[in-house]
């Protein structure tokens, strides 16, 4: 099949299908070795019908519009808008399926799914309070699946509830909780941000600056975000 990606995610999913000969097309978000296509938010359509694809990945309620601009231009759209670790974790399977390759799609879903597994299986009684910033000015603690993340690693989290979106945070809110973790993970920033809650908001907490796709993004990326942070709350 030819696929065209217009989702790092969703090109990350592909990839660990061990797909990426299958991407025709990618946007310049993505890490593919694939003509370029346009922005995450700004695809050319254009573009997309020159690859001539089978199908066209989406993801995210931010592309919503985009998935509907190009049913109506006669693609066929495999959007995902997963909202918890679960969706996050059963979109590989709908992916593979999406892409041709539904046993590999389920293979790496149950993979993902045992390597969770074993994390939270580690996690420990006392569980530490863990802050996770998305974003800096103005300070929004991380929604969507990151709860359910945090909860896997093995820590406490009291700002957003799994499946809400990320929503701004009073820091007297956060200081009340104590947090002893406050994880910086800033939306397109990779690990290249200066942002420390603790210091601006004088928290007794160790601060852990990580790539932003280990937490953001709904991909396998999000299982080795999971692993690595359970490290790093078992070091403390």
């Amino acid at each position: 099949m030819r696929v065209v990606s217009l989702a790092p995610s969703a090109t990350n999913v592909v990839a660990a299908l061990d797909a990426a000969d299958r991407l025709v097309g990618a946007t310049t978000h993505c890490s593919a070795d694939a003509p370029a296509v346009g922005g995450w938010l700004n695809p050319d359509y254009e573009a997309v019908a020159d690859c001539d694809p089978d199908v066209v990945l989406t993801s995210d309620d931010l592309q919503a519009d985009i998935r509907d601009d190009l049913r109506d231009r006669g693609f066929d759209v495999h959007h995902t808008e997963p909202a918890t670790l679960d969706n996050v974790l059963a979109s590989f399977a709908a992916i593979g399926a999406a892409v041709g390759l539904p046993e590999r799609g389920e293979r790496l879903e149950a993979d993902c799914r045992e390597r969770v597994d074993v994390v939270r299986a580690g996690a420990p009684d006392d569980r530490p309070v863990v802050y996770c910033e998305e974003w800096a000015d103005p300070p929004m603690a991380a929604g969507n699946w990151v709860p359910d993340a945090v909860e896997a690693a093995g820590g406490r989290y009291p700002f957003v509830d799994a499946g809400e979106r990320s929503r701004e945070v009073d820091p007297a809110a956060v200081r009340d909780t104590d947090p002893g973790h406050a994880v910086v993970h800033i939306c397109g920033t990779g690990e290249q941000t200066d942002a420390d809650p603790a210091a601006r908001w004088g928290l007794d907490a160790e601060v852990h600056v990580v790539d932003d796709s280990l937490l953001n993004q709904p991909s396998p990326r999000l299982v080795d975000g999971i692993e690595a942070l359970a490290r790093r709350l078992r070091d403390d």
